[in-house]
This record gives structure tokens, sequence and C-alpha cells, in this order.
């Protein structure tokens, strides 16, 4: 028997977990009782039945009911009752913009700001975030992105890390990324764009990555930077980091920004050990010919 308990914050995407692990055959409860837990988890574990696989909602609308919380899953532990925590997170300035666009009203908003809500929220899940086996920041991540990493971590049997790492190339003439952790700046490299059969092409072809890593200096810095963010990446987990963003510039985002970063996801897809994806932030400004 598979026993998950799936929690987070409001508006990180909990819902969307419960229907993903439906669809991969678990039997899915969703705000049961607290006070139920235990006897749920027992009952469960004991039953005749051919449910093999359970998944327990459980969030902020147990309201006080969550101070047991702590009690019921030692009590899990001391019978043998094996449990897994999935503890879905995202940023408050992505969480209050998710409650905007949907006019909803935080649980512990109480009429007033959702960002005091969240706040009080964030507090009152730490020690389940503390004790969770996967922490998944929903922050960037598309509905289509959660339901591939919850598949890999479920269905496929992928060991994932908490750590889900954006390789992100961008244009400084249009500003750094906000949301950076690392940025990386790639304009000491020859660049396409004075090619006149490059310039409207981009670093998603061929013609343009094998101009942009012909030279030397390409090389070395691809290998210097992958070797430094392979270094990084099991410190950072280590520490309990859950969201990279590593940003990769030039000039227009283009040309070099794109090749480079192209290159480095290929490297870090090489391990499945966290999750991963790449986006070009401004690869179609000032496209046209």
């Amino acid at each position: 028997m598979r026993f998950i308990i799936v929690t987070g914050m409001s508006g990180a995407g909990k819902t969307t977990a419960l229907k993903v692990l439906e669809d991969l055959g678990y039997f899915c409860v969703d705000n049961l009782p607290i006070p139920l837990m235990d006897k749920f988890a027992e009952l469960t574990l004991n039953s005749s039945s051919d449910i093999e696989k359970v998944a327990l909602g459980i969030d902020i609308r147990n309201g006080k009911n969550l101070e047991m919380m702590e009690s019921i899953l030692e009590g899990l532990t001391m019978h043998h009752i094996r449990y897994e925590i999935l503890f879905l997170d995202a940023t408050s300035e992505c969480l209050i913009k998710r409650f905007k666009e949907t006019r909803r009203n935080h649980p512990l908003s109480e009429g007033g700001r959702v960002e005091d809500g969240i706040a009080l929220e964030r507090q009152m899940l730490y020690f389940l975030r503390k004790q969770a086996n996967w922490v998944v920041d929903t922050s960037r991540l598309l509905t289509r992105e959660l339901r591939s990493q919850l598949e890999d971590i479920f269905s496929k049997g992928k060991m994932y890390n908490s750590l889900y790492i954006t390789v992100l190339s961008f244009g400084f003439k249009y500003g750094i990324p906000i949301d950076s952790d690392l940025v990386f700046d790639v304009r000491f490299l020859p660049n396409p764009y004075y090619i006149d059969e490059l310039k409207y092409k981009t670093g998603n072809e061929k013609e343009v990555q094998d101009y942009v890593m012909a030279f030397d200096a390409s090389k070395q810095f691809l290998k210097k930077l992958s070797d430094m963010i392979q270094f990084l990446i099991p410190n950072y987990i280590q520490e309990g980091k859950n969201q990279l963003v590593i940003s990769v510039g030039c000039t227009g985002g283009k040309h070099r920004s794109v090749t480079m970063a192209n290159a480095l996801f290929e490297i870090l897809n090489k391990n499945k050990k966290y999750g991963l994806k790449i986006e070009h932030r401004d690869i179609e400004k000032d496209s046209k010919r």
C-alpha cells in the first residue's frame, strides 16, 4: 500500500495534484477531517479491497485541527504505517496573483488582505513542509508541467529531489529576469547578428548553434559553467532550495544566449533527479525582417 499525503499552500496546485494522482490509479480523498486521519489510514491499509494506492488531501481548511497533525503522524509511524508527504508551494507574489485572477478569498484572510492570509498559512503549514518527501514549487509551472513532474515521481518512480531548475535565455536590452538566481553574460562571444545569413535565425537553429559553438571561448565557457552548476545543485538541494532559475543573457536574447542555454539544458537533462525545463524569454522579440 502506498499512502500519500498531499498538502501545501492554497492556490499552489493541490487540487490539480490530486487529479493527477487519481488518473494514476490512486484512491483520492480531499479535506478529510484530521481527527479521522489515523482511522482512515488503518481502515484503508487493513481493507480486503484491491485498493493499493491512496492519496489524502490535507490543507488549511482543517483549521485548528492542524495542531493535531504532528501527533497523528507520530502515531502512524509508531504503528508502522508508512506515509509520504507531497507539499505544493509557490511564492507569495504568485499566490496573490492567482487569488486576484480567480477573485477568490484566501481561507485565512477573513475579508482582509490576501497576503496576510498567505503569511499566516505559510507559518501554520511550515511543520508539514519541513517533513515533506517532495516540495514542488509551482510558481513557474504550467499545469502540464506539474502533471509531467508528478507522473515522473509517482508513476515512473524517478527519485526527484525537491528542486526544479529553469534554464532561461534573455536579452539584456529587455532587462534581467527579476526571478533569476544565477545570471551569466555571454555577450563576450562572437555575435551571429552581424552575419547576414544568421541575423534573422535564432539559437534554436543548427546554423547559429554551429557558429556560436565553433569558438574555443564558447566551449570553455560551457564546460566551466556546467561544472559549476553541477557542483552547486547538490549543495542547493542540501540547503532545501526548491527552485533555481539560471539565466543566460546576450544583447537581444536570440542567438548566443539561446544557444548556450540549450547546450546547458542538454547537459543537465542527463540527470533526472530534479525537475528541469528551458525557456527563451526574448527569442520572439524584434523578429520582423
